[in-house]
């Protein structure tokens, strides 16, 4: 294992610490607590908060995407593990700005259990809480057993659009709404050219041979669809659009924000052949690529890999894709 960090367990304590003293004008811990971290600026009052939470090793997913027009706050939990409901609770307790939750995660077991018995316990103390989990992994189950698909880069949609929401005074049930519509409309997949090392492990997560790569594969290093000889950047391509647009068809007209997103360890050259790839295929059907995102956008450690996710837009999504968002991995101007 090569890696230049210190000791394998503090990996996620000092990852924190890190970026808690590189941005400490936009993010704190709260009340000290290094697995709670929340917005540290000037918050509107009586706007509802999105939170959410996971493990660490996908940055700048989870709590890179803390701050202004995004998320209120988020509990960290290690290396692909789920923080505890405890912490989770306080985070929600901590975040909680008079007029709702929105607790918008993934679709994992550990993360779903958890969350479910922190809002069981917000209820307790009343605050008003909701749960919203994201599923746009096409590779993960099909179409008939969508409530099964686990969560990848789609994530950051869901985020921007809550957050966007949210930061426009939305209700809660309002943004709710608009974010399912969004989820209804949001798909990705992914392929992964080689493993990563948890630094406890001290090993690969998995293996696969120098000329495959991995069909289909989760964050996590949860198996794919298939294995499959190297592809060009035009064949993967292919394969990922060809999969997401036979379980969200897009027609002639559509708009579209796609995001060609690195796992990584893929260099960002590559991943802008991708979007070429992407820009041609979408053309070729007549869909606009209304907004794009190329980079990483959401990682597992070191892997070499990239996805692709596609939302389609109406005028109220793309106003809240544009909508101005701030925080310490993420930026963009209103148009």
């Amino acid at each position: 294992m090569k890696k230049i960090i210190n000791e394998p367990e503090s990996f996620s304590r000092e990852t924190v610490e890190g970026i808690l003293l590189a941005h400490s004008d936009r993010l704190k811990a709260l009340e000290g607590d290094l697995q709670i971290i929340a917005r540290n600026d000037e918050v509107k009052p009586q706007k509802v908060s999105v939170v959410t939470g996971g493990g660490s090793g996908h940055l700048p997913v989870f709590l890179g995407y803390v701050g202004n027009g995004m998320l209120d706050g988020c509990a960290v939990g290690n290396v692909f593990a789920s923080p505890s409901a405890n912490k989770m609770f306080n985070m929600i307790k901590g975040c909680d700005y008079g007029n709702g939750v929105l607790c918008l995660y993934g679709n994992y077991g550990g993360d779903n259990m958890n969350f479910s018995m922190a809002c069981d316990m917000a209820e307790m103390e009343d605050i008003t809480v909701r749960q919203i989990r994201v599923k746009d992994d096409v590779a993960s189950a099909p179409a008939n057993e969508k409530d099964k698909r686990r969560a990848v880069a789609g994530l950051v949609y869901a985020w921007k659009i809550a957050g966007a929401a949210a930061d426009m005074m939305y209700s809660l049930d309002e943004v709710c709404q608009v974010t399912e519509k969004a989820l209804n409309n949001l798909r990705s997949m992914g392929v992964a050219l080689t493993p990563c090392i948890v630094p406890e492990a001290g090993k690969p997560t998995f293996s696969i041979g120098e000329d495959e790569m991995e069909v289909g594969m989760g964050i996590h290093g949860e198996p794919g669809i298939e294995v499959r000889n190297k592809m060009s950047a035009s064949e993967t391509v292919k394969v990922l659009l060809d999969k997401i647009t036979d379980d969200m068809p897009l027609e002639k007209g559509d708009e579209i924000a796609v995001m060609v997103n690195g796992l990584g360890g893929t260099p960002l050259e590559e991943l802008y052949i991708c979007f070429k790839e992407a820009h041609a295929y979408l053309e070729a059907i007549g869909v606009k690529i209304y907004s794009k995102y190329i980079g990483e956008y959401a990682t597992s450690m070191e892997m070499a890999g990239m996805s692709l996710s596609v939302l389609k837009l109406d005028d109220e999504l793309k106003d809240l894709v544009d909508y101005k968002a701030s925080t310490p991995f993420f930026t963009n101007i209103n148009k």
